[in-house]
């Protein structure tokens, strides 16, 4: 059943949709609240393909959804993350479809640092971690340039301070100057685009020098971005970054081959001082007059001995002392020779003596025969040994005979 005075109230006001009643909250709301600043921790972080980007900010006690619209979000220099504490300035809005109130932020800064500070900080990290840094990797710059590209502002102080530095120190090195913005918006892709060109080049570039005069953080952040510090870390030609005055670091300066302090530095490192080099030649000459001057005076003094020796004032008086002691070795040798062959003569006539001593012949001479049984040549030694009949063979001195056993005596 209805209550009659609830149909009474519900008839006397008016009844709003949902629609209605989130138009009217979110009127209420964002004229209530047309800009704030919020400070919070940034959880929930999402950034979808839009280029739009999702967060919640909160505290110990609260959460507020935010957005960031792709235009403002890509002028952040910071990378956005979990839990990175920020200042947020924006308008409180309603999202109908969902009912929700949310903070659509229009800056956003961290929290107790700058927002170039932290982004240069990222940067510099992410850049260490992939070796863009590593001095290993960093080459010499060429003794004697001829020919150097400089990337700067062609109205700038930094490109005349450079040119006066190297016309003073050295004149014999060709300068092309490539006109670029250093500061801005386009400054950084201007720079990155034309180290790659010169890079290109058909004519060889010895040297390559990226500079401008001193400035702000913001007015030097060209030199910060990532576009040109890796347009540097590529290139094949040595890169001097000269940016800014003595205090100022750039992440260019870290990435490049040599880092010069100021445009005048950088002119002083690319090309020698021609008085220098003057008074080096000068001291090289002398050193070389020097120690040619004290190798002729030392070949003097070796000529000198030289001709002071016997073998060069009496040239054919060693050869005619060296042909007397060949004759003197000759004479030697022959009588050594006659003296050894009448020596082996005298011992030849020794052994052969002895063996004739031993010879049968020389015991044949001496009356002695050898006789021996025809049938089987053996040499008979024993009466013994014969048998009537046997026909012998004795041989003497001189000749032989034949015999036939008559009889045999043995001996008792």
């Amino acid at each position: 059943m209805s209550d009659p005075d609830l149909f009474s109230r519900q008839d006397a006001e008016r009844v709003l949709t949902v629609s209605e009643l989130t138009a009217e909250i979110k009127d209420l709301l964002e004229s209530s609240f047309p800009e704030v600043w919020v400070s919070g921790e940034i959880s929930n972080f999402s950034r979808p393909r839009s280029g739009h980007c999702y967060l919640t900010l909160k505290d110990e006690l609260a959460q507020l959804p935010a957005v960031i619209w792709r235009t403002t979000a890509s002028r952040v220099r910071f990378e956005l993350h979990d839990g990175l504490e920020v200042v947020c300035r924006g308008q409180i809005g309603v999202y109908p479809p969902h009912g929700k109130y949310q903070l659509i932020i229009q800056e956003i800064q961290p929290r107790g640092i700058g927002a170039l500070e932290l982004a240069l900080r990222q940067l510099r990290e992410k850049l260490a971690g992939e070796g863009l840094f590593d001095p290993a990797r960093k080459r010499p710059l060429p003794r004697f340039a001829r020919r150097i590209a400089v990337i700067t502002s062609p109205t700038g102080a930094a490109i005349r301070d450079f040119l006066e530095v190297l016309r003073r120190r050295w004149s014999a090195t060709d300068v092309w100057i490539v006109p670029v913005r250093v500061q801005g918006d386009e400054a950084a892709g201007e720079i990155a685009a034309a180290i790659r060109m010169v890079n290109r080049l058909s004519v060889p570039v010895d040297c390559l020098v990226v500079t401008r005069g001193g400035g702000s953080l913001e007015d030097l952040w060209a030199f910060n971005e990532e576009i040109v510090c890796r347009a540097i870390f590529e290139s094949r030609i040595p890169v001097v970054s000269a940016v800014g005055h003595e205090i100022d670091v750039t992440l260019s300066d870290l990435v490049a081959d040599v880092r010069a302090l100021t445009p005048s530095e950088a002119a002083e490192r690319v090309v020698p001082a021609a008085d220098e080099i003057a008074r080096h030649l000068e001291q090289v000459r002398g050193r070389m007059t020097a120690a040619l001057r004290a190798r002729a005076a030392a070949a003097r003094t070796r000529l000198d001995a030289l001709a002071a020796c016997r073998g060069f004032r009496r040239p054919f008086e060693r050869v005619h002392e060296l042909a007397r002691r060949l004759d003197e070795l000759e004479a030697r040798a022959r009588l050594a020779i006659r003296g050894r062959a009448e020596s082996a003569r005298q011992k030849t006539d020794a052994m052969a003596g002895r063996l004739e001593s031993l010879s049968p012949l020389a015991v044949l001479g001496r009356g002695y025969s050898v006789t021996e049984r025809t049938r089987d040549g053996r040499i008979i030694r024993d009466a013994a040994e014969l048998s009537i009949g046997d026909e012998l063979h004795t041989r003497f001195a001189h000749g032989r005979a034949a015999s036939r056993v008559e009889r045999v005596e043995r001996e008792a």
